[in-house]
């Protein structure tokens, strides 16, 4: 479900993203949605990250590693 929400940005800046989007065959609520979506997929990419090291917390490798033994091949 969508909810609509009110912003406040000087007049000028909105026309230019109207223009914008237009030029990009969009809305300006298409292009803030994609935003905001951005915006909060940071945080759930830190989020499953943290959940992934959890599951992973098991895997121990017995010992020390340096640094000429990690870049062996």
């Amino acid at each position: 479900m969508l909810k609509n929400i009110t912003l406040s940005a000087d007049q000028q800046l909105i026309e230019l993203a109207r223009d914008k989007a237009k030029k990009e065959n969009s809305t300006l609520n298409a292009q803030f949605r994609a935003w905001l979506e951005r915006y909060v997929s940071t945080d759930r990419k830190l989020i499953d990250y943290d959940a992934l090291m959890d599951q992973l917390a098991y895997a121990q490798p017995g010992k020390k590693f340096y640094r000429d033994e990690m870049n062996e091949r």
